[in-house]
């Protein structure tokens, strides 16, 4: 397999501005969050009158997951609680369901970001390979990039922070408390407008459905970022399947062919 696959013919047009996700994309400190959220969506399904199968379980959960990754969190805990209606149980309140979640992730990831502040790793070994590098040279050619993730914008402006990659993005974006007021969408239809951009002049980047649907939906160039997150290497096979599944024109594995992929662009390495 190569390292950029092509589905769709990619005819770009002066680009100057690019979307980037922001977990699995850029940043690998929230690794392992799919397998936090699956255990306590499974623990409250499992506190339902129903008495399915904890592999039948698992299969909708993984489902419920892959299908929102991108989305801000809270609707992933909107959709746990409506299983857990559809199946005769009375659901704890989603922000209840989130905070469950980010307290445990948070146990999860809280060494990692510890030792990344204090200087005792290097940000390279908790971002996607060749993350940093990409990202220098697009802003190096002009090109404004965004960054936009359904985790929320404190921890992504602080994360993004502790990696030192926030200085190339002319926003960042992420999950607000009132979610309503964030969308990927919005974010996309935001810059689109501002810039008076067509189609082909902006790029997103995503290993989510969701950044990869809503690029599609404005007629723009839709990267998919399927790395696999814990080798740090290569491509995730569940991830790559799924953002073909939603039309992205090409897919990498990171960002290591900086040189192939800025050209891929119309772009050319300084």
């Amino acid at each position: 397999m190569t390292a950029i696959e092509v589905f769709h013919p990619i005819r770009p047009h002066h680009i100057h501005h690019a979307l980037f996700d922001f977990d699995g994309t850029i940043s690998l400190i929230r690794e392992g969050w799919q397998s936090v959220m699956t255990a306590v969506m499974l623990e409250a399904l499992r506190d339902t009158p129903t008495r399915e199968t904890d592999a039948a379980l698992t299969a909708i959960v993984t489902d419920l997951i892959e299908r929102t990754t991108g989305q801000q969190t809270i609707y992933q805990m909107i959709a746990l609680a409506a299983e857990v209606e559809k199946r005769g149980g009375i659901p704890a309140e989603p922000l209840t369901y989130k905070h469950i979640y980010l307290e445990r992730l948070n146990n999860h990831i809280r060494t990692r970001v510890v030792a990344l502040k204090a200087g005792e790793v290097s940000p390279e070994t908790l971002m996607v390979r060749g993350a940093a590098e990409f990202l220098r040279a697009l802003t190096e050619l002009g090109v404004a990039c965004y960054l936009a993730s359904g985790t929320d914008e404190p921890f992504v402006r602080d994360e993004a922070s502790a990696l030192g990659v926030a200085h190339f993005f002319a926003g960042i974006y992420g999950a607000q408390d009132e979610y309503q007021n964030f969308s990927k969408q919005m974010v996309i239809e935001k810059i689109m407008t501002e810039h008076d951009l067509h189609g082909s002049q902006f790029v997103a980047f995503g290993d989510g459905v969701v950044e990869i649907e809503e690029t599609k939906a404005v007629g723009g160039i839709a990267i998919g970022v399927a790395s696999d997150e814990r080798a740090r290497a290569g491509v995730d096979p569940q991830k790559r399947r799924r953002l073909i599944g939603v039309g992205a024109d090409a897919i990498i594995p990171d960002f290591s062919a900086k040189v192939e992929l800025l050209s891929l662009l119309g772009l050319s390495a300084r």
